[in-house]
């Protein structure tokens, strides 16, 4: 991994190459597959799958019912905009991926108000 002021540089030039996502997205992309692979206790592919049930665990650990209204702020709003930074990501060079590793991975996994804020009242987050 690149040293973290190499890795903040190169994350800002891949978020404004694309002009969609603010560089926070990308960092908790990146921060969420950690979390991932240090839950398995091995560094191992992790899914798309896979990937956005850390996305979903780290955002209700850290922002709980504000984790949409944050992602919103970077311009995340589904599951997809998840699947199109880690394919950014991919594209700079910072991440890999295995040939049926696909952007359909990452298509309306779940509803951000759904998890991070009706079940939150109801009680099931």
């Amino acid at each position: 991994m690149a040293e973290p002021r190499d890795l903040i540089r190169q994350i800002d030039i891949i978020a404004e190459a694309h002009a969609s996502f603010r560089p926070e997205a990308y960092l908790f992309v990146l921060e969420a597959l950690e979390k991932a692979m240090r839950d398995r206790g091995r560094r191992e592919h992790i899914s798309g799958e896979d990937l956005l049930e850390s996305i979903k665990q780290l955002a209700r650990e850290r922002y709980g019912v504000m984790a949409t209204d944050v992602f919103a702020a970077w311009g995340v709003r589904a599951t997809l905009d998840f699947g199109r930074c880690v394919f950014h990501l991919i594209e700079g060079g910072l991440l890999s991926k295995r040939d049926e590793d696909s952007l359909r991975d990452f298509i309306d996994k779940y509803d951000f108000r759904q998890v991070f804020e009706e079940d939150y009242f109801l009680g099931r987050a």
